[in-house]
Parts: C-alpha cells; structure tokens; sequence
C-alpha cells in the first residue's frame, strides 16, 4: 500500500511517516520546502513537491497512491485570504482523490470543532470534515486534543529557563497525547475496514488543566514556575484591538482559542470505540508523567554535562545554573 501524507515534516506527520515506513509501507511525502524535507528522504519516503495554495500540484502527487493521511494545518503566520485558499485546496485534494481512486482518506479534526464555529482554524476544520463525509472517498476523522509535544513549549521550558508562563482562568480540562500513540493507531486502523466512514476521538489516557500540567512539571523538573494569571476581560479586549489590524489577525485568533480554555471546554471522551476495533488498553498509551519525565531526565543530563564542560573550560556556570 502506498501512502500519501501531507504534512510530513510537522509535529503528527513525522511520526506518521517513521511509523508508516517501519510498517512496510511505501511512502510519498507532499511537500513545500524539498531541503527542510530532506530527513524523510533519509528515513526512506519519497518526496513530492507541492503546496496546497498551488492546487495544479495536487492531482500528479496522487497517482498510484492507495491512501491520503493529512497531517498538514494552517500555518500560524498566514492571512485570512491565504486559509480560505487553503481550504479550497483541500477541496480539491478531496475531489482529486476520488478520481485517483484513493481508497481511503484520513483526516485528523479538533475534539469538539464543531461546539466553536467563530474560531476559524476550528471552522476550517469542520468545513473540510463536512465535505469529506459528502465525497464519495472512504475515510476516518480522528478527533484529537493537544499533543505532549506541544507542552515543551508552552511549560516545559519556560520552567527551566525560568520564564514567566501566561495562563487565564482556565477551568477546561485535556486529555493530551502523545504523537507517537497517535500514528501507531492510524497507522493500525488502515488495514481494518471496521475504521471505514468513521469519526472517532483518540485521545490520552487522563485529562489535565494547565495548573496540572505546571504542577507535574515543578514536581518532575524541582524547579518553581512563574505564573502570571491573565484576566479574562483583559484577554477579550485584546483579542477585539488585535482584529483592527491585519498582520495580527493570527493573534486574535490564538486568543480566542484560549478563551476557549476558560471555558468548559472538555476533550476527556470516551473511545472505547478504537480500544475495541484494536484490541487494545486505554492503559497502553504513554502517560504525561512518563512523558515529562523522560523529557525532564534527558534534559538534565544535559545540562549537568554542559555545567561539567565549563568548568573544565574555567568559564562562568551562571548561564547554565540550575
């Protein structure tokens, strides 16, 4: 079987990609940027330029391809315009498809896009969703929360380098994941046509709030965060002031997805649906605690050897405290 993934190189469709190929799959990879690409070349996949804002790229990347896994997602610096062309782009992946005679599509949503159609990344979601399910293409959505991977950023690392970590009153919990467990189930639920024309969530084993997640990281790193707590009125008048200009319009966005976090946003469903399809555990997906702190261990060791380092070099350990 070969495989189609668009998004390759981001954060899900690395993981997919490494995990298609030690499978036995072949593998092509639809990408912008052929250099930053060159490590899935290495690991064995096939790459194919294109761009979804070039849509005349799309219909020769699909030959010979059996299924389309699309990773891909709006980049954080483009326009408004520049999504719409994308999400008719995707339109015209879809339709492309089903003349290529892909026999299945795999698109990876947002748990409860849908509950959120002012918020346009959430939107563009479910529009696409829409218009795969009245295709005629056989496909799975995969409803998926945050990654553990996207945590590093956002607490992780402010932690250790003792930066101060921006949250609101969020009272939403998330049941994150890692990519790893992610692409492993995807990558299972291709041969099984119990997952044909399905929407399914795949999310972690527990859900957390950020005040947990900090939390577990100061226990695991024995280091204090610095919280600063934005009031929500503060954080809906900065997300209207942003929209009256058009190079911080992904801004406002991302505040009104994190007003969405002071809401009752819950991504702790159920699905059981996938654990019985695959005769699994919900137990067997890697915990955030493991995840942390295998993060926190490797990260240490290494500064313990950049703090061995310099003081052989007789050189200040200030900037390498910790």
């Amino acid at each position: 079987m070969t495989l189609l993934v668009l998004g390759g190189t981001g954060t899900l469709g690395r993981q997919v990609v490494i995990k298609a190929l030690n499978e036995g799959f072949q593998v092509k990879c639809f990408v912008r940027n052929l250099r930053r690409a060159a490590f899935l070349k290495e690991w064995g996949a096939e790459l194919i330029y294109g761009d979804l804002i070039l849509p005349e790229t799309i219909p020769l990347a699909l030959l010979g391809v059996s299924a389309v896994i699309d990773c891909s997602t709006s980049r954080p610096n483009e326009s408004h315009e520049t999504k719409l062309i994308d999400l008719k782009a995707k339109y015209i992946l879809i339709d492309s498809a089903i003349k290529a005679g892909v026999k299945r599509f795999i698109f990876f949503s947002i748990v409860e896009a849908a509950s959120y159609p002012k918020i346009a990344l959430l939107r563009l979601k479910s529009m696409v969703e829409l218009r795969i399910k009245q295709s005629s293409v056989k496909y799975t959505v995969f409803y998926l929360p945050g990654f553990f991977q996207g945590l590093i950023p956002q607490y992780a690392l402010p932690i250790l380098d003792k930066q101060s970590i921006w949250i609101t009153d969020e009272f939403s919990s998330i049941s994150y994941i890692n990519t790893q467990d992610v692409a492993n189930l995807v990558i299972q639920s291709l041969s099984i046509d119990q997952f044909k024309n399905k929407s399914l969530p795949l999310i972690g084993k527990k859900a957390w709030t950020s005040m947990e997640v900090i939390k577990l990281c100061e226990r695991i790193s024995g280091r204090r965060a610095k919280i600063n707590q934005v009031p929500l009125y503060l954080l809906n008048f900065l997300k209207q002031f942003m929209k009256f200009f058009q190079w911080s319009w992904n801004i406002a966005e991302r505040l009104d997805f994190i007003r969405v976090l002071s809401t009752n946003y819950n991504t702790d469903v159920k699905m059981q649906e996938i654990l019985y399809i695959l005769k699994i555990n919900q137990n067997d997906l890697e915990s955030l605690e493991f995840y942390f702190q295998e993060y926190f261990v490797r990260i240490m060791k290494k500064l313990k050897e950049l703090n061995y380092q310099a003081l052989n070099n007789d050189t200040s350990i200030d900037k390498i405290d910790f």
